[in-house]
């Protein structure tokens, strides 16, 4: 799996003690932190803001992916730059048709721009998104709570992206996250992604990611 790059989603780790939490991301094999920005809006949830990600920015010089489940990202992509967000990634859904500016505009502040969809956005959605992205990440849960299971078909989706990024001639990461744990690590393996966002199991300690 040496290819592959693990994210251990923030959501899951212990809000009591955060520091802690990204010791083990860092000492677990993890590539990149995944940070769930939550507005309790676009979500139902509300969870960590620019605060937080500036408090924890010094404990780790992983990358940190900050995973924008908000309405109206484009007020919040300056401030997480600020922050410390290394990629920023916005929802198709909450972008009112401005994804490619969107993507372009986190391009522009330096940082890795991507860009996701829930379970049931279609892939086409994104055609005329993908020559600006260096992620795309796939929900194969509905965004905005941990431990669900994962919803099978969406593996569907990283496959028709990994022929379409073939096809096409481009070079964006594939990311999935919703329900990897022991169970489901092999087949969302197989499918062809590059990145994989585990929360409940990464913590657990039940994920089995080998390095």
């Amino acid at each position: 799996m040496s290819d592959k790059i693990l994210a251990p989603s923030l959501l899951s780790a212990d809000f009591g003690d955060l520091a802690a939490s990204v010791k083990k991301i860092q000492e677990g094999g993890a590539g990149v932190v995944h940070i769930d920005v939550m507005d309790g809006a676009f979500v139902p949830e509300v969870s960590f803001g620019q605060v937080v990600v500036r408090s924890i920015r010094p404990l780790t010089t992983l990358p940190f992916d900050v995973h924008l489940m908000v309405q109206n990202p484009e007020r919040q992509i300056e401030s997480f730059a600020k922050a410390g967000a290394d990629w920023i990634t916005f929802h198709q859904e909450a972008a009112c048709g401005n994804e490619a500016q969107l993507l372009q505009k986190i391009r522009s502040l330096g940082k890795k721009a991507g860009i996701s969809v829930k379970p049931a956005t279609s892939i086409e959605t994104l055609k005329n998104s993908l020559k600006f992205a260096d992620i795309i990440l796939i929900m194969s849960v509905e965004p905005g709570f941990g431990g669900q299971k994962l919803i099978p078909q969406c593996l569907d989706k990283i496959r028709e992206l990994a022929a379409l990024r073939s096809e096409l001639g481009l070079n964006y990461k594939i990311s999935v996250d919703g329900g990897v744990n022991a169970q489901t690590l092999d087949s969302v393996l197989q499918s062809g992604v590059d990145i994989v966002v585990s929360g409940s199991a990464f913590f657990n300690g039940s994920l089995g990611w080998r390095n």
